[in-house]
């Protein structure tokens, strides 16, 4: 299960990330309205934990902005509002639980759980892109009748492509994406990862292929037989 965590009270951010982690989840951490949607747009996540007030986007903003966009991933926004207006605010705008501030760490972990056994009726278990079709429970990618598995890595940044089909993500965007902010990650190691998911999806005879251009970043790139 994987969840995104958007917080800009760094010290706060960083104790769920690590409560999370400790239960066993995947998660990825920023720490503004606009990464929460950059982030939140990929829908890989099972579950995403909002808080509401932001830089750049509050986090209503970002809630409407998903929803608009029909990812139904499961929210449960954080506020250190109480009044009920707020809170029922919150919740027209599409969030699926909320929390007041200051909450139990528990109370929380409680109802990320109960969101996360709801995800998969948002969240789609196949990925299709082209000729592709990607499989989030066996972290398996087929063409036709021929498959691979993928290592998690290449899992999320494959699946990160297939859903912006045609357009280039950025090396810093996959690098948050995959490996979180850890700074110490250079290009030449997404140029790895790349490599190999290119010779997977050669070995499985697949016609995408996952394109760079200097300053893009990379994309998937599907031919005419493959695209849809």
């Amino acid at each position: 299960m994987r969840v995104l965590v958007a917080d800009d009270e760094q010290d706060m951010a960083r104790a769920l990330e690590a409560m999370l982690k400790s239960d066993g989840y995947e998660v990825d951490t920023v720490y503004d309205g606009q990464a929460a949607l950059d982030f939140g747009e990929t829908g890989t996540y099972d579950c995403i934990v909002l808080d509401i007030m932001m830089p750049y986007r509050d986090g209503l903003d970002v809630v409407r902005t998903l929803r608009s966009k029909s990812l139904r991933t499961p929210i449960l926004i954080l506020t250190a509002k109480s009044a009920q207006e707020d809170v029922v605010g919150g919740l027209n705008s599409g969030a699926d639980d909320y929390l007041t501030k200051p909450f139990s760490m528990v109370e929380l972990l409680a109802r990320v759980r109960a969101l996360c056994r709801r995800s998969d009726t948002y969240v789609p278990g196949v990925l299709a892109a082209g000729d592709l079709k990607l499989d989030r429970a066996t972290f398996t990618v087929s063409c036709g009748a021929s498959s691979t598995h993928l290592a998690n890595k290449e899992f999320q940044m494959l699946e990160l492509l297939m859903r912006r089909p045609g357009t280039y993500v950025p090396a810093d965007r996959l690098r948050e994406h995959v490996w979180g902010y850890d700074g110490s990650i250079e290009n030449n190691v997404i140029w790895t990862y790349v490599s190999y998911l290119r010779r997977k999806l050669e070995g499985i005879g697949s016609s995408c292929k996952i394109i760079a251009s200097r300053g893009r970043g990379y994309a998937l790139e599907l031919n005419e037989e493959g695209a849809e």
